[in-house]
């Protein structure tokens, strides 16, 4: 378990440079005192780990230093495989498929135990994926053409920071310069793509961290469908609406509770495709909703 530990301080050093000891506790869940033995056990072993003192101090370790590829075992490198294999299918990427063929010539037997086809990712504006990856690690503003979710289509100069697969679509994570701001873009919404000669007006940090961020001040709000379905109906709940069991009323009946972001579509469009095997009960303005909707289809085919 130490030599793990070892290994994983190593690792997490390299990645994130200068950490203090308590943070190093909290990630490796150990006491500060017990990160400080491994330390010495680190040195000892003769890893370069540098103590700083002072108010931004921590431990680091020596620019120069790298770890030996032998580390890796078999068994990670077939999970790197899978999970090239599992990008390569999503982006048709040439790059990535010759680092694949890279890493499988290291390793004799590439058996993860899993599979990763995405290759229903390149569906939509997946054709866009490279040019973006291309304008983001040569630090290049787009301009592109976008429409939002009332329709209305505008303009947009942004510096790209990361393409982001969420939510069943590909979305761009870009710094807007006229808004100031982290905004995410559907890549669905976007037509008339080009790469601009503008630099980046900044640095950017990390694409993870200006997710997290932007998630935070963009928290989705989800609301609380409770309905009443034929059992049969369970799975598919389950798999589209996020949807959990809270009682059988009888054999024929249950009562469930959905969950539902109401400033989108598709629930919608699944609740409805449900027909008279799911009675939305509450709450009320998510059932008038949907009888509006229904009485709009109604009328339209009414027409014919």
């Amino acid at each position: 378990m130490k030599v793990d530990r070892l290994y994983g301080i190593t690792v997490f050093l390299m990645n994130h440079g200068r950490t203090s000891a308590r943070s190093l506790a909290k990630h490796f869940e150990v006491s500060v005192r017990t990160i400080q033995r491994d330390i010495d056990s680190l040195c000892s072993a003769g890893i370069p780990v540098a103590a700083i003192t002072g108010m931004n101090g921590g431990y680091e370790l020596t620019k120069r230093f790298t770890l030996n590829n032998q580390i890796i075992s078999q068994k990670d490198y077939s999970y790197i495989l899978t999970a090239l294999h599992g990008l390569s299918s999503a982006t048709n990427n040439p790059d990535i498929s010759n680092l694949y063929e890279k890493i499988i010539s290291l390793i004799d037997e590439n058996n993860a135990g899993m599979i990763l086809d995405f290759s229903v990712l390149q569906e939509g504006n997946s054709k866009f994926l490279p040019l973006l990856q291309f304008a983001a690690f040569h630090r290049k503003a787009v301009r592109f053409s976008y429409s939002n979710s009332r329709n209305e289509r505008r303009i947009h100069l942004v510096e790209p920071v990361a393409v982001i697969y969420r939510w069943y679509a590909w979305y761009l994570l870009a710094y807007s310069i006229v808004k100031d701001d982290y905004l995410t873009y559907k890549l669905l919404r976007m037509e008339d793509l080009e790469i601009t000669e503008d630099a980046f007006s900044k640095e950017h940090g990390s694409p993870q961290t200006i997710l997290a961020n932007h998630d935070k001040n963009n928290m989705v709000t989800h609301t609380k469908v409770i309905v009443k379905c034929n059992p049969d109906f369970i799975t598919k709940s389950y798999e589209y609406l996020n949807g959990k069991v809270l009682k059988y009323l009888d054999s024929n009946t249950v009562l469930m509770e959905l969950s539902v972001v109401e400033n989108e579509q598709l629930w919608l469009g699944t609740l409805l495709s449900f027909g008279d095997n799911v009675e939305v009960l509450f709450p009320q303005h998510i059932k008038e909703r949907l009888i509006s909707c229904a009485q709009k289809v109604i009328s339209l085919y009414q027409k014919l």
